[in-house]
């Protein structure tokens, strides 16, 4: 039974029916082709198709700006003809959200090889030719993308990713089968089903009311600092990996936590970044930096912070001029919590 509703709830209300939301009727809709492979594959006619290539994004330059073009059911047909491929190869694309008029949207690899498939990979520079744009490292392109097209990309990399790792059962060794949507993979030989995951990640960034803890690794760029992060362990709650966490890093223990916001972060792995505050009390900062895995950590005050996000330019430009201090893209969650911190600080001065 469909659990999509259409344009009406049917739920009586004073008499009348209750008119669902757009964010409602989308999400039933994209339930509906998760659940029924038959849904999806008409959606498929009519929708838009995002490629890539060896989980490489196609994209277009204008500018300093990258486009990310998207492909009708026919052009992606006429694509794959002219490389002898036919449209089955179309039901190894990913579904990855639809606009608000249900038009479906699907990511479709065409430089991965399915284990299960016989369908080969297609030459790179050939199809860049035909198509007009390049196949770009979704890392190299992350600031030259609008938010929109960066988290779709982001969600499109990220599923194309798991299903290309998760193509053997683990219990059976045996080829999975991907539903059409690719929200799911079945195991034939013992009916397990594997879902798309993401790991937890918390970051967090430490205060002690005056100051903001910032540390950095030596694969950042030069002068760049950002919030403490790491991978949740089995068993832990949120609250005792950010206390593990600060522990380890930087030998100091933390209180009131409070959580701020969170993003999925593809790289290197689909991660669930777990954004928050805590603070650590007045006589207890001295930072003890774990080598093994910070290169340096600092306490920085609220108008070295300050500055450092009222620098223009974009986040390149400022590596360019070597700032003494660098934060994380305005894309990062880290950069949504530091600007937090400071609106924060700067509330309390002028209270005061």
């Amino acid at each position: 039974m469909s659990l999509y509703c259409g344009t009406f709830f049917r739920r009586k209300s004073f008499g009348c029916y209750r008119l669902l939301s757009t964010y409602v009727t989308k999400a039933r809709y994209l339930f509906e082709l998760k659940e029924d492979d038959e849904a999806c594959r008409k959606a498929q006619q009519t929708g838009l198709f995002y490629l890539f290539h060896d989980l490489d994004p196609l994209l277009q330059e204008s500018g300093h700006r990258y486009l990310v073009p998207r492909l009708s059911r026919a052009e992606l047909e006429g694509l794959l003809g002219k490389f002898g491929q036919d449209s089955q190869r179309i039901e190894d694309s990913v579904l990855v959200g639809c606009s608000n008029e249900q038009e479906a949207w699907f990511a479709l690899d065409l430089g991965l090889k399915s284990a299960s498939s016989v369908r080969a990979s297609l030459p790179k520079s050939e199809m860049e030719a035909e198509l007009g744009g390049s196949f770009v490292k979704l890392r190299q392109a992350l600031l030259q993308l609008n938010s929109v097209d960066s988290s779709l990309l982001f969600t499109a990399q990220a599923l194309l990713r798991w299903h290309d790792g998760h193509q053997f059962c683990s219990k059976s060794g045996q080829p999975t089968q991907k539903n059409m949507a690719g929200s799911k993979r079945v195991c034939p030989s013992n009916n397990i089903i594997y879902y798309p995951q993401m790991a937890p990640v918390v970051i967090t960034l430490v205060s002690d009311g005056a100051r903001c803890l910032l540390a950095r690794q030596s694969s950042f760029p030069r002068g760049l600092y950002s919030a403490l992060a790491g991978f949740c362990d089995i068993g832990e709650r949120v609250e005792e990996a950010v206390h593990r966490e600060v522990a380890e890093e930087v030998g100091l223990e933390v209180e009131n936590i409070q959580y701020s916001a969170s993003q999925h972060w593809p790289f290197p792995n689909s991660s669930l970044m777990i954004a928050c505050h805590a603070t650590v009390k007045p006589g207890h900062t001295e930072i003890q930096v774990n080598l093994k895995e910070l290169e340096a950590a600092a306490w920085f005050s609220l108008d070295e912070v300050a500055t450092a996000l009222r620098r223009k330019g974009s986040f390149a430009q400022q590596q360019r001029e070597a700032s003494p201090l660098l934060l994380p893209p305005k894309l990062a969650v880290a950069h949504h919590m530091i600007k937090e911190w400071v609106e924060k600080q700067s509330r309390s001065s002028l209270a005061a």
